[in-house]
């Protein structure tokens, strides 16, 4: 089965807030819906949300409505960004949040976890993918509390996450940071969609 990659967003993907306002409510319950299952919790601090074009649109239609975003050029720019995070073939694309309820933690959480892009895993099947950073995003002595990563799955995993049943997992094993989540099988058969 030949793979695709995942069609990337343009302009015509974009209502604008005008438009968008009419169908805000419907699209939000939507695409909470659709995160239910692509949204997993790898530990108390971290979450990783595997992204698709319906969680980008609802992520840019938001953005251009809190911000009042309406020049052409603006909203091209916010496009090609979502557009880097969408998957490539034969991947999947996500976003990681280092999640601190406490402001008084923030920077001290985020120093004991400088080096974490080394050590994100999806594991499908027994086979451990490594996540890819986008290098840019990083400082050498700082992280973010937003990340943007990929994870690209061989023959063999893309055809075992897209086989029922088959285990899947997260895994971080920074060395201030040890925790693993199994996804169920609705995020299994979600992240499959991704490959299709």
């Amino acid at each position: 089965l030949a793979q695709v990659a995942m069609r990337k967003l343009t302009r015509a993907d974009i209502r604008g807030p005008q438009l968008y306002a009419a169908i805000r409510d419907d699209l939000r319950k939507r695409v909470i819906e659709i995160k239910r299952a692509r949204r997993v919790s790898v530990g108390p601090q971290v979450t990783i949300v595997f992204e698709n074009r319906a969680t980008m649109i609802f992520q840019g239609e938001e953005m251009w409505r809190a911000e009042s975003i309406l020049q052409p050029e603006k909203i091209q720019d916010e496009l090609d960004i979502y557009n880097k995070i969408l998957p490539d073939e034969g991947q999947l694309g996500a976003t990681l949040l280092v999640e601190i309820t406490d402001e008084a933690q923030i920077a001290t959480t985020l120093e004991r976890l400088v080096g974490l892009q080394a050590h994100v895993w999806l594991v499908v099947g027994g086979e451990r993918v490594k996540g890819e950073f986008d290098p840019e995003q990083f400082k050498s002595d700082k992280l973010a509390a937003v990340q943007y990563l990929k994870f690209s799955l061989s023959a063999t995993a893309q055809k075992a996450l897209e086989t029922a049943g088959t285990a899947v997992a997260l895994s971080i094993d920074h060395p201030n940071y040890r925790h693993e989540a199994r996804l169920g099988e609705p995020s299994r058969a979600s992240l499959a969609e991704d490959l299709s």
